[in-house]
């Protein structure tokens, strides 16, 4: 390989370069480099200095001191709540109902047929009405199925009443499924084919958080959470691929995560969930790039602090949470379920069609400060 820096050497010998010669008699010093040595008690002095200079407190490691409100509090302890205790969500009002407003064609979803886990409350409700309201056909997936039941009627009655004398209704089925259980996951996606005939979209909204120190943290709650999050989320997502390629059909897929796959949330300590959910953030990145031949498309949602039924539940019992969290949000408050309903449908439609791979945080700007 040519090397300048030797060619440069060579031209030096044919060109010599007459320069100025070095006065070696001068014994002035004109610049010291060398710091003199300090005495112990001068070093302690200068650190002393320095801790001043950057804190404002004496005594850095106290909890007095600045640094409070970006560590986490192990005192912070939030279990998730066994399934008979967890609230209901009420369907969205008034957001599903026939309009004449103009808008673009591609964001319809009509003779789609959508998979949505952890559909039957929270997030995974709502997002599944905003595909029902665009034209999709829905297959609700929840570990508890009867709820998922008694939801899936009520959209489609919240539908016929928001369409008053619209003929074709919207075809929402439930079904039972443990996510992080390859058996239930493929007898769910056996009995969603019986029903509908095909799957076209996947959104996997099966999860759930905790808040231990990561010490304090019990094994098996962390085996469960992350079987949820990751297991069910790959799991789902191979089994409605697989499929798609099958059918030798397009295809997309969001897959929820959480802005807590790029940050750590603070005051309460979730390390597990926050490596779950990044975990999340880059199987969708990497599925996006494993699967774009076959026209299948994967994106990642990261909702910020969302007040679902479980959150309004979680801070009527720790009020002080809700004013530490709101005052990291730029925006100044939390989101609500609803504001993940146009993101849902924008990357399940061909309105995002050459979007894949992405994440789309949903945070009222928490990220990016």
């Amino acid at each position: 390989m040519f090397k300048p820096s030797l060619a440069r050497s060579a031209f030096r010998v044919i060109n010599p370069v007459s320069r100025p010669a070095v006065l070696a008699t001068s014994s002035r010093r004109l610049i010291s480099v060398t710091a003199a040595r300090s005495s112990k008690d001068d070093s302690n002095n200068n650190n002393n200095n320095n801790n001043n200079k950057s804190s404002l407190s004496p005594h850095p490691n106290s909890p007095e001191h600045e640094g409070q409100f970006a560590r986490t509090d192990e005192s912070v302890i939030i279990e998730y709540p066994p399934d008979h205790e967890m609230p209901r969500t009420p369907v969205v009002q008034g957001r599903g109902g026939m309009h004449f407003k103009r808008t673009l064609a591609q964001f319809s979803l009509e003779n789609k047929v959508s998979l949505v886990t952890g559909g039957a409350r929270g997030l995974g409700l709502v997002m599944a009405q905003a595909l029902v309201a665009s034209g999709s056909d829905i297959a609700i997936v929840d570990l508890n199925k009867e709820e998922a039941q008694d939801q899936a009627k009520k959209l489609v009655d919240q539908f016929k009443k928001e369409n008053p004398g619209l003929e074709d209704m919207p075809n929402v089925t439930a079904h039972y499924a443990d996510v992080s259980n390859p058996d239930s996951v493929n007898e769910a996606i056996a009995e969603i084919l019986e029903k509908h005939g095909k799957i076209d979209n996947l959104v996997t909204s099966a999860g759930f958080t905790e808040n231990f120190d990561a010490i304090s943290y019990p094994y098996d709650r962390m085996k469960k959470l992350w079987g949820v999050n990751v297991d069910g989320t790959y799991l789902f997502a191979t089994a409605v691929a697989k499929h798609l390629m099958e059918r030798k059909a397009p295809g997309s897929i969001v897959m929820i995560g959480s802005m807590s796959g790029a940050i750590v949330n603070v005051p309460q300590p979730q390390a597990p969930y926050n490596a779950a959910k990044a975990a999340v953030r880059h199987l969708a990145a990497s599925l996006a790039v494993e699967w774009a031949a076959n026209d299948i498309r994967v994106n990642c949602i990261s909702p910020g602090y969302m007040l679902t039924a479980l959150t309004r539940k979680i801070l009527d019992e720790n009020p002080d949470l809700k004013n530490k969290w709101t005052s990291l949000i730029p925006v100044g408050k939390m989101g609500t379920p609803e504001d993940l309903m146009g993101a849902v449908t924008f990357l399940l439609s061909d309105a995002s069609k050459y979007i894949t791979g992405a994440d789309l945080r949903v945070d009222g700007g928490y990220t990016v400060t």
